[in-house]
């Protein structure tokens, strides 16, 4: 008897993977989250500025997760930030300023 074959032993399966005729890639610096009971939904935006303190958001895509899967992408999410982080450097989340010095400290603007 093979080792795929014993009882109790488990073999991978083999997932196809492609892609439908609509699919696309899309670059989002603005990302929201509304969770609800069943689900997640992350919708994807690129805000663009339109003056010194003013901006525009332009909303593209709603993905709808369970929160198993939410949870499975948290957890891929933080390996590879875990990763970059130690091959790049750390990530800031301060806006830079200008002459490239990260901005200090302070509130963002929750979306």
């Amino acid at each position: 008897m093979s080792e795929a074959n014993q009882p109790g032993s488990r073999t991978e399966p083999r997932i196809t993977v492609t892609k439908t005729a609509d699919f696309r890639n899309g670059y989002a610096n603005s990302i929201q989250v509304r969770a609800s009971v069943w689900d997640f939904n992350l919708v994807f935006g690129t805000l663009t500025q339109t003056g010194p303190d003013a901006g525009e958001l332009e909303n593209f895509q709603g993905i709808y997760l369970s929160p198993q899967q939410a949870k499975a992408l948290y957890g891929l999410l933080g390996q590879n930030l875990a990763q970059y982080e130690a091959a790049f450097g750390t990530i800031s989340l301060d806006a830079p300023k200008p002459g490239g010095a990260p901005a200090p400290a302070g509130p963002r603007p929750v979306q």
